[in-house]
């Protein structure tokens, strides 16, 4: 058990917090946001195998937001009104990210670990953990608590969704060497397994089943698990005809992601290309 896990658990349940147990809860919770800042917790990691969440992690954030009072921040024309217990953070040389001129945004309690490369306007939230050389492109959103591994391409206008509560719900996974494509949305404890490729434009939820004409399987969430990617999997959008109802009669069809191809040469031949904007 981590040090700081059972004093955020208690003062999470508590509810509302006033006198010395706040000045005492805001302690605690300093301590927290710059270990999650350092991405020494995390609100999910894969242990023996498998994405487990940390639900104590997420109580931390959700404790965040209940300590903080809507403060002014801001300078050279522009002006912000956020929590106080979540200012922007301020990046430095020493942390060896390349946070590029133009409205971005990195929350304080977010992890960006070293090489990382922001695009403006991007926004990574509390909670989320990107990881070593990973490239967050133009208008795309790391949501809060997203786990996002290494030499990952996040695309323009991609959206990885945020999963804070409920606390026991999976966050969205993006495991290493995954490049998503322009306009993607990925939500709802979605796991994209190492090494996959998603076409511009696919979407993916909890609600939306995927297509493997290769390996002849159809990919659902369940009750109990979420929606999976597998390793090395090239996806695009595509479509599947209504068979009931009105729909036959009038020749409609329904978007669903198909899994095309696995990677080959030709696919990781296109993907080496996005190297040299690292």
């Amino acid at each position: 058990m981590h040090p700081l896990q059972k004093s955020i658990e208690d003062f999470y349940a508590a509810g509302a917090l006033s006198g010395d147990a706040a000045a005492q809860a805001r302690q605690v919770f300093q301590q927290f946001r710059d270990a999650l800042t350092r991405g020494e917790v995390r609100s999910a990691e894969k242990v023996n195998g498998r994405w487990q969440v940390n639900a104590w992690v997420k109580q931390g954030i959700l404790l965040g937001f209940r300590l903080g009072e809507l403060t002014e921040s801001g300078g050279d024309g522009l002006s912000f009104v956020d929590k106080s217990t979540y200012p922007a953070r301020q990046i430095k040389i020493a942390d060896k990210v390349r946070v590029v001129p133009g409205g971005s945004s990195i929350r304080t309690g977010a992890y960006v670990a070293a090489g990382v490369i922001c695009m403006p306007p991007m926004y990574i939230n509390v909670g989320a953990y990107v990881d070593e050389g990973s490239m967050i492109d133009s208008h795309a959103l790391v949501g809060s608590c997203a786990q996002v591994g290494k030499r990952v391409h996040l695309s323009a206008a991609s959206q990885i969704g945020g999963v804070l509560e409920p606390i026991n719900a999976s966050p969205v996974v993006i495991e290493d060497d995954v490049l998503i494509g322009g306009n993607c949305g990925v939500y709802e404890g979605t796991q994209v397994l190492r090494g996959a490729v998603l076409g511009s434009g696919v979407i993916l939820t909890r609600g939306t089943p995927v297509y493997d004409i290769v390996r002849e399987q159809v990919y659902r969430a369940t009750a109990d698990a979420p929606l999976v990617i597998p390793e090395d999997a090239v996806v695009v959008p595509g479509s599947r005809a209504v068979t009931r109802g009105k729909g036959v009669e009038w020749g409609l069809s329904v978007y669903t992601p198909v899994v095309v191809k696995y990677r080959d040469e030709k696919t990781q031949g296109s993907i080496e290309l996005e190297d040299l904007l690292r």
